[in-house]
């Protein structure tokens, strides 16, 4: 039996199963730290394809449901901020 051909995850950065699988091993147990070791989805396709499969390696290694390792989603603030405010941009005449 010959060698078989790696199975490529992230085509744009050239990752494969293997070494997605290795940096899971060695401790990269999440979305973020797994994209910023192996650059995943940070090519020309921005992830569209290998995020979504990253996700399911990832949850079959580690026993947990694909939801379960989701970022929580960011919310706006419950009523409007000024953005001087948060930027400091106060006058302070007086």
């Amino acid at each position: 039996m010959g060698d078989s051909e790696p199975i490529i995850v992230c085509r744009c950065e050239d990752v494969t199963l293997d070494e997605v699988e290795e940096a899971i091993e060695r401790g990269y147990r999440d979305l973020e730290t797994l994209k910023r070791y192996l650059r995943i989805g940070m090519g020309a396709c921005q992830g569209r394809t290998c995020i979504p499969m990253l996700l399911r390696i990832l949850a079959r290694k580690l026993g947990k449901s694909v939801e379960e390792l989701l970022p929580p989603t960011s919310r706006p603030p419950l009523s409007p901020v000024n953005i001087g405010l948060i930027a400091g941009d106060e006058d302070d005449e007086g």
